[in-house]
């Protein structure tokens, strides 16, 4: 069963682990992140292992800052005013890659591109230290909910990896919005913890969306996040035998007899929501409900992060495809 030390004496202990081509489980401002050196292949075999995670699925490579960047990918001026507005922090992008920049194929999938986040916290410590960037999806089996504790990732993958460090809850619970710059717009490949408003603010452009044909960045895969329970969308009732997702002040009906209740929040704060939605989840899946219906969750702001992990939950699970 894996070790829980709490960030504070975990740097040497996850540092001697990934330059011996293993794994760990770190803490970042998104969700658990399961790390694994980029450069080095064995490590990162150790991710897909560890994941059960299909090998045409990219992986974000973590840097510590825009130097280790700019020696992985190409920088036109619309992704360096990116990177300058919101790293660290929850903000994927997607660039081409430079060559001979020493990361290892299996991180991209075999894609001419590559996806390069700069995280906040013992993440960019760790990678500081390492000298090299890492690879660092989210810490659970693929496809399943997203861990925003230490917990959670030792009850899912603790009989398969050797370390969890401990940084308590994760504050913004969703993962990194992914943007790609093309020509001279840009396109979301996927929401996050970063509204797309906000970057449209930042750079005073419309984000484009949709329109992607096949797998271009993690996260895209039509059945994702998926709990063992069915997932219903948009109740406005609650049958029998199901758990309720809730937000807001407003109940479906029947409500009071639902298997189990949870809140994403009662205020009706989509930040709030963010950072409960993968944990409130699993506690409802916890209880052997049938199916978890979800109330309504506006689309704005952080509320299309939050709907697509949600409509990834609730796609059919038979036969996963990348989604359009």
């Amino acid at each position: 069963m894996a070790e829980i030390l709490a960030a504070g004496a975990a740097l040497k202990p996850a540092l001697a682990l990934l330059r011996a081509g293993d794994v760990v489980a770190i803490p970042t401002e998104t969700v658990y992140g399961l790390a694994g050196d980029a450069t080095n292949g064995i490590g990162v075999a150790r991710i897909f292992e560890a994941k059960g995670r299909p090998r045409f699925n990219p992986l974000i490579a973590h840097v510590a800052d825009m130097a280790m960047a700019e020696r992985i990918g190409l920088f036109d001026p619309l992704s360096e005013e990116l990177a300058l507005a919101f790293w660290p922090g929850p903000l994927t992008l997607v660039l081409p890659q430079r060559r001979g920049n020493g990361i290892h194929p299996l991180v991209t999938a075999g894609l001419d591109t590559i996806a390069l986040r700069m995280p906040r916290g013992f993440g960019r410590d760790l990678i500081a230290n390492l000298g090299h960037p890492i690879a660092a999806p989210s810490a659970n089996s693929s496809g399943r909910i997203s861990a925003t504790t230490a917990q959670a990732v030792a009850a899912d993958l603790g009989d398969r990896i050797r370390l969890v460090v401990d940084g308590g809850a994760t504050p913004v619970g969703l993962e990194s919005t992914i943007v790609k710059v093309e020509g001279t717009g840009l396109r979301l490949l996927r929401p996050g913890g970063i509204a797309a408003e906000e970057i449209e603010a930042a750079t005073g452009m419309q984000i484009l969306r949709g329109g992607v044909a096949g797998i271009e960045a993690p996260g895209m895969l039509a059945s994702h996040y998926a709990p063992d329970a069915a997932v219903r969308l948009n109740a406005r009732t609650v049958a029998e035998g199901e758990a309720l997702l809730a937000f807001g002040d407003r109940r479906a009906e029947g409500w009071q007899h639902a298997a189990a209740f949870r809140n994403l929040s009662a205020s009706g704060d989509l930040r709030e929501a963010a950072s409960n939605l993968f944990a409130h989840m699993q506690d409802l899946d916890r209880v052997g409900a049938r199916a978890i219906a979800v109330e309504p969750i506006p689309f704005d702001g952080l509320g299309e992060a939050i709907n697509d992990r949600l409509s990834r939950a609730a796609a059919p699970r038979d036969n996963p495809a990348p989604a359009a």
